[in-house]
C-alpha cells in the first residue's frame, strides 16, 4: 500500500510516500480503506520522535490517528461491522495510508450527510473538546474562556459549551472574529491587554478556561479564573502540574464520535475544513499545521 511515512525522525521534510506492506485485520479488528485522515499537532510530535503509549515506534513510521473510509476486511469475532460499511474512527498512528487496521470498537458508522474530509478529521476535535468540557465540569450559566477558539478543537469546544447552556468568550485573530460569532462565542483579540478585553467581554467574570494556545494564554487564564481545577490546558502539559491546572482526562469512544457525526449530519454542529492535501503533500499539511494559526482543520485525502 501507499503511505505517507518517515524513515527517520525530523521536520516535515522526512515525510514521503512509501510502498509498505498492507496490514491485515486480526481477531476483533477491522481494516479500513482510508479516504481521509485528519492532521493535528499529535501527528507532528510523532514525526519528530515522540512515541505514543501503545505504539510500536518501529520505522518506517506512519503518522495519523483519525480517519474515515470503507471497511474492506473484518477479523474473527467482530460483529456489527461489515465489509463495505462507511466508517470514521481513531487509533494511535498509521492513518496516513491507503489501509489502516484498528479494533472494531474504534470505528463508528459515517452518516451519509458527512463528507469524507469532515469524517476523517472529526474525532480529535470533538472528542478532545467534550473531554475537556467534562474535565472542568462546565454547566448552564457558566462562562467559558476558550483560547485558540478558531481552531478545530476550540471551535468544537465553543459549540459544545453553548449546547450545555454556557456563555463563551473566544480568543482569535481579528480575521477569525466573525467565524467565532457564527459559532456562538464573543471574540476577543490575542496580545497585550488580553485580560482587560476578556473582562470587558465577560463583566460577570470567567468561571472556566480551555487553553489551546499556551504561554500568555495560560497566564491570562490563571489571572481570570479563580478555581484552577476549572482550567484545562491542551498544550502546557509540563507546566500544568507546576501551576495546578488540569489536562484532559478520559478516553475516546466510538459512541461519542458517532453522536457528533450525527449532529453534523443534522446541521447542529459546524466543522470547518481549512484545507485538504493529497497524500503526496503530507509534508505540506504538516507545515500548515505547524504555523499554529488558521481556522478549522487540515486533512489529508487518499484516492
Amino acid at each position: 500500500m501507499r503511505a505517507a511515512a518517515f524513515a527517520t525522525y525530523g521536520g516535515p521534510e522526512v515525510l514521503r510516500v512509501m510502498e509498505l506492506d498492507t496490514p491485515q485485520a486480526g481477531p476483533g479488528e477491522v481494516r479500513v480503506r482510508v479516504r481521509a485522515a485528519g492532521v493535528q499537532p499529535y501527528d507532528l510530535a510523532v514525526r519528530a520522535g515522540w512515541i505514543p503509549s501503545g505504539a510500536s515506534g518501529e520505522l518506517p513510521g506512519i503518522p495519523g490517528n483519525e480517519f474515515a473510509g470503507v471497511v474492506d476486511q473484518v477479523g474473527a469475532g467482530v460483529s456489527g461491522v461489515t465489509v463495505g460499511a462507511e466508517v470514521l474512527g481513531f487509533g494511535r498512528t498509521q492513518a496516513y495510508a491507503e489501509y489502516v487496521v484498528v479494533a472494531a470498537d474504534q470505528v463508528a458508522a459515517k452518516p451519509a450527510g458527512v463528507p469524507w474530509e469532515v469524517a476523517g478529521a472529526l474525532t480529535a476535535a470533538v472528542q478532545t473538546a467534550e473531554l475537556a468540557v467534562d474535565t472542568i465540569g462546565l454547566g448552564r450559566g457558566d462562562t467559558l474562556l476558550v483560547h485558540a477558539a478558531a481552531g478545530a478543537v476550540g471551535g468544537a469546544a465553543v459549540q459544545i459549551a453553548r449546547m450545555r447552556g454556557a456563555e463563551v468568550v473566544g480568543t482569535a485573530r481579528p480575521e477569525n472574529h466573525d467565524y467565532l460569532r457564527d459559532l456562538g462565542a464573543v471574540p476577543v483579540e490575542y496580545g497585550d491587554g488580553l485580560v482587560e478585553r476578556v473582562r470587558a467581554a465577560a463583566p460577570r467574570g470567567v468561571d472556566a478556561a480551555l487553553d489551546g494556545a499556551g504561554g500568555a494564554a495560560l497566564d491570562a487564564s490563571l489571572e481570570l479564573v479563580k478555581d484552577r481545577d476549572r482550567i484545562v490546558t491542551l498544550v502546557e502539559h509540563t507546566r500544568a502540574s507546576e501551576v495546578g491546572v488540569r489536562t484532559v482526562q478520559g478516553e475516546r469512544s466510538a459512541e461519542r464520535l458517532a453522536r457528533y457525526a450525527r449532529l453534523y449530519s443534522q446541521g447542529d454542529l459546524k466543522f470547518l475544513i481549512r484545507r485538504a492535501y493529497p497524500l503526496a503533500q503530507a509534508a505540506d499539511a504538516h507545515r500548515d499545521v505547524e504555523t499554529g494559526h488558521g481556522r478549522g482543520k487540515v486533512v489529508i485525502t487518499i484516492d
